[in-house]
């Protein structure tokens, strides 16, 4: 892992939490107040401010966030230039299915992109590591459709409060619910 990106990691865990929910609570508060137009607009410009910080901080912008924010810009611009609520809303589905594919991809030509996201924090064997990149490929691809049944069946407000309340405790219940694999899994060292 880079310097800069050992230096996001260590960052205080606040300003990471402000860094990368802040965006999403902004657009939830102002969706509330002036609608889905105006939330767009202030979370186009909040993740513009929030990737700035990270890197006046750690000199490093993460590519998860770095590939959302991007994918905002996009969609939210194509949200606010053609008046169509659906740009936005297509984000999260484009997003998860963009790293599932990135995940599964990987995997097909022999790279493991969780274990080089994760390597520095857990040391799992390589069954372990490929079994983690499946479940989380898999996981992104049921978020994706997740967000399509929301965002299709639900109103508009239904759909921003549950982007900011409901996809980030899907995925840390997830991301808990995979401790028993990384223990099965986890290398024991110098076990000769």
């Amino acid at each position: 892992m880079k310097a800069g990106a050992n230096q996001y990691q260590s960052m205080n865990p606040i300003l990471r939490l402000g860094i990368e929910m802040g965006p999403l609570v902004i657009f939830f508060a102002v969706n509330a107040i002036h609608g889905i137009f105006a939330a767009t607009g202030v979370f186009m410009i909040a993740i513009v401010l929030s990737l700035a910080i990270a890197y006046a901080a750690a000199r490093h912008i993460p590519t998860l966030p770095l590939v959302s924010g991007l994918i905002v810009l996009i969609f939210g611009g194509l949200t606010l230039y053609l008046q169509n609520e659906t740009f936005i809303k297509l984000k999260p589905t484009i997003v998860n299915l963009l790293f599932a594919s990135v995940i599964f991809g990987g995997l097909l030509f022999g790279k493991n992109y969780v274990k080089s996201l994760l390597g520095t924090m857990v040391e799992l064997k390589e069954e372990g590591w490929r079994q983690l990149a499946v479940r989380w490929g898999l996981f992104f691809v049921a978020m994706a459709i997740v967000n399509e049944v929301v965002w299709r069946n639900f109103s508009t407000d239904t759909w921003v409060t549950f982007k900011v309340f409901g996809f980030l405790p899907l995925t840390v219940v997830f991301a808990l619910a995979q401790t028993p694999l990384m223990n099965r899994y986890a290398e024991q060292g110098d076990s000769s």
